[in-house]
């Protein structure tokens, strides 16, 4: 990967109490929760801090986790009881991904030794309810976990949460290059630049396509070959394809274009082509823009930023998991006989970490651009469950639309189809998972992950104020109406006059 998402990130460990406890228990109170801290293995570190018992402290330590850019969200516990109105001043200033940690130092009770020393010092089952009433009364959004943390699934949700969380972290730092504008005429892939920086954080610049030319064209002939052996490794490419074969050069340039996009995006860790804006490209990219997703990056055909600044949010909180995440279309579907299926893929771009089999590289003409035939990498994705989720601007509000599928293998070989491709069934039925996508306003490109979890998602919306409409085996057509129409209400609503 470009950057490991990971590396020097943070949580804060935060555990609250209150001074009238005395010394003694204070450090028993330390004692437990830095045990409970080391117990966490998430993919990032976690920074035990010292009890709170006071309301400057807490809004010194909060303030301190605003400003600190490794710390990308913090970990409450109220271990005894912590009147919560001395964590007002601190939760109303904080400003990141919080998670509430209801749990307690040990799983099991001492039954046949407890006393009101146990009792005084054990006080989570009644110090959190304190501490998330605040938190309604504050709309502070977080995600709440309530169990042992030796339990794998507490542990679980634990960690998606700091990976969501770290999610949050890049989307407020994320830098995102646009060549040239978007498609004519779509209305979907169109969306208000001002309002993503304020609200995500994602900042979108444009460049004209030949400046990228200019890079592409200043790339020494050493770093093609360097990247052309690195395909020879790790694709299958056919003989005509290879060094001295008839169509070889089609490879190469698309190892230049690779090469010109790394060294021209610099600090940008996403960004859009447009086919119908390529300057002095010789080829649409594809094979380039395909091993650049593979490496991490953010994508979006046709100019479309939000779906590429999506992708790279998404490549962060799946970096390390099994699985991959890519830029994908709904395409067309098979309808019958048996149960009904999309066939997703794009005119070139599909990421190859979905990959279910070697891919190949390919070189086929290609009837949009007016260019020469561009090279890319041809696969299947693989089968599994996974998540499809677009982001729409319906003007008032950014909405995310999210449905659970199952990639399943396509009913027959496709040997005429030269793009990778991914085969799925929508839950909870192509009509409903259809239908309801259309309803709210979905859009075409999305990205497809079998990385990430609708729950991670979910908490990344949540922290950002954006809306999330999520199709899973349980939605109906009339609950997702009466959800849509309550949905609008509320984020209207919240949002003021």
């Amino acid at each position: 990967m470009i950057d490991d998402p990971y590396a020097g990130r943070e949580v804060w460990f935060l555990t609250g109490s209150q001074g009238l406890y005395g010394e003694d228990t204070l450090a028993q109170v330390a004692s437990q929760s830095q045990r409970v801290a080391a117990a966490l293995d998430l993919p990032v570190r976690v920074v035990w801090q010292p009890v709170l018992t006071s309301s400057d402290a807490i809004r010194t330590v909060i303030g301190q986790a605003n400003e600190t850019p490794s710390c990308v969200g913090v970990i409450t516990w109220m271990h005894t009881f912590s009147p919560a109105k001395m964590w007002i001043a601190g939760l109303d200033a904080l400003r990141k991904p919080l998670l509430h940690l209801h749990t307690q130092a040990d799983a099991a009770l001492p039954w046949a030794t407890i006393d009101m020393d146990f009792m005084n010092l054990n006080q989570a089952a009644h110090g959190d309810r304190e501490f998330g009433f605040t938190l309604t009364r504050l709309r502070v959004p977080r995600t709440t976990v309530a169990g042992h943390v030796s339990d794998p699934a507490v542990a679980s949700r634990i960690g998606a949460w700091a990976r969501a969380a770290t999610g949050v972290a890049e989307a407020r730092s994320l830098k995102l290059t646009r060549f040239g504008d978007n498609m004519r005429d779509v209305a979907v892939t169109e969306g208000d630049k001002v309002e993503a920086q304020l609200r995500v954080g994602v900042s979108v610049s444009t460049w004209g396509v030949n400046d990228l030319v200019a890079a592409v064209d200043a790339v020494p002939d050493k770093a093609v070959d360097a990247l052309v052996a690195e395909y020879l490794d790790v694709f299958e490419i056919a003989e005509d394809l290879r060094p001295g074969g008839d169509r070889h050069e089609s490879v190469r340039y698309q190892a230049r274009i690779e090469a010109g996009l790394r060294s021209f995006l610099g600090p940008a860790r996403a960004f859009t082509t447009n086919f119908e804006d390529l300057g002095g490209l010789r080829q649409l990219p594809g094979l380039a823009v395909q091993r650049l997703m593979a490496d991490g990056y953010g994508f979006g055909g046709e100019g479309d930023w939000k779906t590429s600044a999506l992708l790279r949010i998404l490549k962060v909180v799946g970096h390390g998991r099994p699985g991959g995440t890519s830029f994908m279309e709904d395409y067309t579907y098979h309808l019958g006989p048996g149960t009904p299926k999309i066939l997703g893929a794009h005119m070139l771009e599909v990421c190859p970490t979905i990959a279910g089999e070697r891919p190949r590289i390919e070189v086929h003409p290609l009837g949009i651009g007016g260019r020469e035939d561009p090279a890319r990498l041809v696969f299947t994705a693989a089968t599994g469950p996974g998540v499809v989720v677009g982001w729409a601007d319906l003007g008032d509000r950014f909405r995310w639309v999210a449905n659970d599928v199952d990639l399943v293998s396509p009913d027959e070989p496709l040997p005429n189809l030269p793009v990778a491709r991914a085969v799925w069934t929508p839950r909870p039925d192509f009509s409903t998972a259809t239908e309801g996508w259309l309803t709210a306003g979905g859009p075409h490109h999305t990205v497809l992950s079998t990385a990430v979890t609708a729950d991670e998602i979910a908490i990344i919306a949540d922290h950002l104020g954006i809306e999330l409409v999520h199709i899973d085996a349980d939605t109906t057509r009339r609950g997702l109406t009466k959800e849509l129409r309550w949905s609008a209400a509320y984020h209207r609503l919240a949002q003021g006059i």
